[in-house]
Formats: structure tokens, sequence, C-alpha cells
């Protein structure tokens, strides 16, 4: 008797052709930084025909991991949603340690030691400054590491005192792990790492640096995590 497929398997097998091409996982990591690009832009990132982007761009938007919308002759796609984002980077941190090889110039080494330090992942911190946070928060009673990421009720506190706001009307966990791809362990995602990213972001703590995720803390920022976080500033950088 011939066992039934399951019918999960077509699907999982679409979702994993569409990221198996080199140049649309490219895209879809540049994406990570969690704001909306043109065409041309991924294009020009990935060293490839417009032509070519805007076909890629075409499977990626069918195959539910991207959504474009349109503004006046510009087309902008962005990832679809947070489990989207959630899927590249977990499977950027399964093959980092493979992948990575020995930076081929002074400006790819750069590159490279500024996204280690610290990053956006999608829509929350990561790298060396989202562990640092992180650990600053569990080590002060703010947050449980023991049965997974969950915010304290001094946590909660901790949030609403800081003036960061949390939605806590979606169905987004408010506290989520996250596997940092550099540091191999795992940092604030969810609701509350969205949250403080995008308020650090806002208050200038954290500045975008170059065409990457990277970012920087300022002296501003600097300040801010010392008093709220009692993160040392020499941790930050």
């Amino acid at each position: 008797m011939t066992k039934a497929k399951d019918p999960v398997g077509p699907g999982l097998a679409a979702l994993a052709g569409l990221i198996a091409d080199e140049t649309r996982a490219g895209f879809l990591l540049a994406l990570l930084d969690g704001r909306a690009w043109t065409a041309g832009e991924l294009a020009r990132q990935a060293g490839v025909a417009a032509s070519t982007a805007s076909e890629h761009l075409g499977k990626l938007v069918a195959g539910g991991l991207l959504t474009e919308e349109r503004q006046g002759r510009h087309r902008y796609v962005r990832l679809a949603d947070t489990g989207v984002a959630q899927l590249v980077e977990d499977l950027a941190a399964q093959v980092a340690p493979t992948a990575a090889a020995r930076p081929r110039t002074l400006r790819q080494s750069g590159a490279g030691s500024a996204m280690a330090r610290a990053r956006t992942c999608y829509d929350h911190l990561a790298g060396r400054l989202g562990i640092t946070l992180t650990d600053a928060l569990t080590s002060r009673g703010l947050l449980r590491q023991d049965t997974g990421f969950a915010l304290t009720d001094a946590g909660l506190r901790w949030f609403d005192t800081a003036g960061i706001d949390l939605d806590r009307t979606g169905r987004r966990p408010l506290a989520r792990a996250c596997l940092d791809w550099t540091e191999r362990r795992p940092h604030l995602a969810g609701t509350a790492g969205a949250a403080l990213c995008r308020h650090a972001l806002d208050a200038r703590w954290c500045v975008r640096i170059g065409s990457e995720r990277a970012v920087k803390v300022t002296t501003e920022g600097e300040r801010a995590f010392t008093d709220l976080f009692g993160v040392e500033a020499t941790a930050l950088h």
C-alpha cells in the first residue's frame, strides 16, 4: 500500500527552492534591515542587471516572502512579516560558521567588523550590542532566559519607566530568543526587541552606517545605555 504524501511537502519544497538561489538569498539578507528597498537598489547591492533583479523579486513576492508597494514610478519591496525575517536569520545562523570567509579587502574587513559589533536583525538589535543589552536585562532581573525568553513583571515596568512603548495587542510574543549568527548566542527579539530597537534609532542612541545593517552607538546612546542598562561605554563598541 502506497503511503500518502505529506501535503506540506510541496509547499516546503517550493519555499526551499525560492531561498536556494544565491541572488534571491542575498536580497532576503539585505532586507533584514527592516526597510523597504527598490528593485534598483537591490540590483546594485547584488551586482546584477535590473531585469534580473525584477525577475527574482517577482518570484519572491509570488512566493509570499516579500510584499511590494508602489509610489509613483518606484516599486518598493520588503520582507512579508516577522516570520519571514526569523526564518532568514535562523537559516543564516546555521550556515554562518561554514560560510565565513577571510575578508579579501580592508573594506570588507571593516564592514564585517561593524556588522559583528552592532547591527539590526530585521526590527531588533543584534551583534555584540544586542547580546550585551540582552545580558544586561537578564542580569537585572528584567528578562528571563531559563524557560525561553520572557519579560518579568519588573521588566514590563522597566519598559514603561524608560518610555519604551510595548504593543501588547498583537499576537507577536513580547519577548523571543533569536540566535545571533555572529555571537552564536540568543539576543532579544519579539515585541520588546522591536520596541527597544525602534526607540534606540528614534532617540539616536544608535545610527545606521553605510548601506548594510550595521549601526553604531552615539554619545547619547552611551549615556542612555549606561543609565538604563548599567552597561559601561567600553562594552558598546
